[in-house]
């Protein structure tokens, strides 16, 4: 957040909750990405003694620190006219990626 005129922007601080809520739904699809996929849960085996797991949270990680740098750029200077819709969008994320993450969703895309 920049200070101007004693003001402080909000833009900065809704960048970060966007970001967080793209980086979690991120990791959910992975996860079912990887249940679908043999192939491509090997490929996301970065580390062998953790398999998988070590790529979807890599890869997540990399989206929420994408999206938090993009948006952050983007938006640090302005006064979001509409934060309801960021936070709407936000908690749908959040729901998105645990329904995703939920074993007995992501069991549906088990191909093994």
């Amino acid at each position: 957040m920049e200070k101007q005129s004693g003001h402080i922007h909000d833009g900065g601080a809704w960048a970060a909750i966007l970001a967080g809520g793209i980086g979690c739904a991120s990791i959910g699809i992975l996860v079912d990405l990887a249940e679908a996929s043999k192939t491509f849960s090997a490929k996301l085996a970065l580390s062998s003694s953790v398999g998988d797991l070590s790529g979807k949270t890599t890869y997540g990680i990399a989206c929420w620190l994408a999206a938090w740098a993009i948006l952050h750029l983007l938006w640090r200077r302005r006064d979001l006219a509409a934060p309801g819709r960021i936070a709407a969008v936000t908690v749908v994320l959040l729901i998105i990626a645990m329904i995703a993450a939920f074993p007995p969703f992501f069991g549906l895309f088990s191909n093994g």
